[in-house]
């Protein structure tokens, strides 16, 4: 007997980019009369994706909210977008979800591209299941599919449904729990038909599965079983609906989106399996009202607004709550959205996700309550490979592009804007090129502001191979006091990584005290820029001796002098270009690894070593060296040989000496710029 749940729950939709997300909301939204005809993702006429860059995009951008009603109880869907650069937009509203939906193609060939999303939500104790889309498309059996998808879940896969096939046609299914048969009808509720004879034994073969999966966590339903006593329907999904909101089992349904098959049967699952925002609240350490902010967006009609969960009870506009820094917040305008729609709202049940305006004070990501406050979630970002150098097509945009780019970053925290020190770029960094150029798309709708980007510029920095000794020596008269100052330097190596040492042995007055530090501050300054055109290091310099004139003398005469003497000594000190080299840690489905070891070595990398990536079934890690300068475009191509799956972390390692061919274009190139 179902007991109906008090409140919204929020149900999660993840997959892979193009599984048909997005299109399943569609469908569900269309079933449930919330909306009286279903839209086309394709076509641009659906709820969700309905922001210009997913229409161009043909797919999400960013996370879509949408709610129904379902039998008299209500769901928020959080539609989150399947693709590698626009994951983290929904990853902190997935960390609040009651259950997610993981949507796969029904090819077990492509089974490996749900690893990410099931290793995600064991991870972070999220109920879920599987819905296999596109089952009027399917050409591998559901058995195969299966068997592809299991290492890829430390829970065991539940097969709630075996197909039936008319043909090589699959035109309904059989629940097993319920041992009911159901002919699909596009658009419409399943019909109800007799059980096939030919599936008698497969099916007997399947709800016995079924039992004993159960049974694993049910006594009682074990004895029964070792009695050969027949459970009820109400004991059967009682066990599924335990299992699957404990995790303790994923539950496998399928259908088709576009048609309307099997989606139905989906929402009877999620109301009667899919646990409330009261166990939700208990997963998360939720004890009183309280909000989690889970998004910032600055694209909507109503301005800047921030969205957040409710849990631990309802919420009202005025109602005080601390955050977990200290600060005071009342909510005010609270609106719930529906795709680009908006309803204003006065309360919030609990579960609800809402939207709150005029709320500047509060950022993506935190807890907002009364009482005691719970541990913030614990999220990985992917990592910001990708980098675009930019600057504003029209120069009067710079303090426009500056405000326009931290609302961007806001909105997505894979989104990184810096000021490069040596080169003095403006940087923005992002998981893949897609997600920057949609972000660059976005600037220019949004706010007006075009630039043109190119690649940043590697890195490079230049030091010596000897020591030498050299005078600089600065003199100018113009009339009135002139200009005087004369040193003498030592200057040589220094072991990698030890940056640049100045130091004095200076004696019997050769250079008064407080000039000292101006010939340090000149040797500074030419090492701003070394001969060969970059930064210079790991360079020793001594001040040994000098002369000085006590009336034309200064602090500018001797920085004056100390960067001519610093610049004379690289110059003879047989300068050499050095280039970051980045370690690189991939991880890749195996099948795909010979190939990525044969991309980093093309790239000049040295492979450290590889091996199974640590508790992932059938995924592989490799580690290796790589310049900088050959990261360019790495992710992408590492991704056309995963199937879009492989991921890389790079961090600096070292500096490395480069000769050549390859250190003379280097070179080459620096004067271009420079000329």
């Amino acid at each position: 007997m179902h007991e109906a749940v008090s409140g919204t729950r929020a149900i999660a939709l993840v997959g892979p980019a193009g599984a048909g997300k997005t299109c399943l909301a569609e469908a569900m939204l269309f079933a449930s009369g919330t909306i009286d005809r279903q839209g086309d993702t394709g076509q641009g006429t659906s709820v969700g994706d309905s922001s210009p860059e997913a229409r161009a995009r043909g797919g999400s951008t960013e996370l879509n909210l949408m709610n129904f009603e379902w039998l008299g109880e209500r769901f928020v869907l959080l539609d989150l977008p399947g693709g590698n650069g626009f994951a983290a937009d929904g990853a902190r509203a997935l960390a609040v979800a009651d259950l997610a939906i993981v949507v796969v193609d029904p090819d077990p060939g492509r089974a490996p591209l749900a690893a990410p999303h099931l290793r995600m939500l064991d991870e972070l104790g999220i109920p879920h299941l599987i819905f296999v889309n596109r089952i009027d498309s399917a050409r591998g059996s559901i058995g195969e599919l299966l068997s592809a998808l299991q290492p890829l879940s430390v829970s065991p896969l539940i097969a709630r449904q075996i197909p039936i096939t008319q043909g090589d046609r699959i035109t309904g299914f059989v629940d097993v729990a319920l041992e009911q048969a159901f002919h699909y009808r596009s658009g419409k509720p399943s019909e109800r038909v007799p059980m096939p004879a030919e599936l008698d034994a497969i099916e007997a073969q399947a709800r016995t599965r079924l039992l004993e999966q159960l049974a694993d966590h049910d006594d009682a339903l074990l004895e029964a079983l070792l009695m050969d006593e027949t459970p009820d329907a109400d004991t059967v999904l009682g066990d599924l609906a335990r299992e699957t909101g404990e995790n303790l089992g994923v539950p496998l349904l399928f259908g088709s989106a576009a048609n309307g098959w099997g989606v139905r049967r989906l929402m009877k699952a999620l109301r009667h399996e899919a646990p409330g925002p009261e166990s939700t609240a208990r997963r998360l350490g939720v004890g009183e009202p309280a909000l989690f902010t889970v998004k910032v967006s600055h694209g909507h009609a109503l301005g800047r607004l921030v969205f957040g969960r409710v849990l631990g009870g309802g919420l009202s506009e005025g109602q005080d709550l601390t955050g977990s820094e200290g600060r005071a917040f009342k909510p005010g305008a609270m609106f719930t959205l529906q795709g680009d729609k908006n309803q204003r709202l006065s309360s919030a049940p609990e579960g609800a996700v809402v939207a709150l305006a005029k709320a500047d004070a509060l950022r993506a990501g935190e807890w907002f309550g009364r009482g005691k406050l719970p541990p913030l979630p614990d999220l990985a970002l992917p990592s910001r490979n990708v980098r675009l150098a930019i600057q504003p097509t029209d120069r009067r945009d710079d303090v426009k592009l500056s405000g326009a780019l931290h609302k961007l970053a806001e909105e997505d925290p894979t989104l990184l804007v810096e000021q490069d020190e040596a080169s003095h770029e403006l940087r923005l960094s992002g998981v893949n090129e897609e997600q920057l150029t949609v972000a660059l798309a976005r600037l220019k709708r949004r706010h007006g502001v075009s630039v043109t980007t190119s690649r940043p510029q590697v890195g490079y920095r230049e030091s010596i191979r000897r020591g030498v000794t050299v005078r600089g020596r600065h003199k100018k008269q113009s009339g009135g006091h002139g200009q005087f100052g004369d040193v003498v330097i030592d200057v040589s190596p220094q072991p990698r990584g030890q940056g640049i040492a100045f130091t004095e042995s200076i004696h019997g007055g050769a250079i008064p005290r407080q000039y000292i530090p101006a010939v340090e501050q000149g040797v500074r300054d030419a090492c701003l820029k070394g001969p060969l055109g970059f930064p210079v290091v790991d360079v020793a310099v001594t001040l040994s001796d000098g002369s000085y004139h006590s009336v034309d003398s200064s602090e500018l005469a001797f920085r004056t002098a100390g960067r001519i003497g610093m610049q004379e000594a690289l110059s003879q000190a047989a300068p050499h270009l050095l280039e970051p080299v980045h370690k690189v840690t991939v991880v890749t489905p195996s099948g795909a690894t010979s190939k990525v070891s044969s991309a980093l070595a093309s790239r000049r990398g040295q492979v450290l070593g590889l091996g199974p990536r640590d508790g992932w079934a059938g995924w592989d890690r490799v580690e290796a060296l790589v310049p900088e300068a050959e990261l360019h475009g790495l992710e992408g191509e590492l991704r056309s040989l995963s199937q879009g799956l492989a991921t890389y972390e790079a961090e600096f390692d070292h500096l490395a000496e480069l000769n050549g061919s390859l250190a003379e274009k280097v070179v080459r190139g620096r004067e271009v710029e420079h000329a």
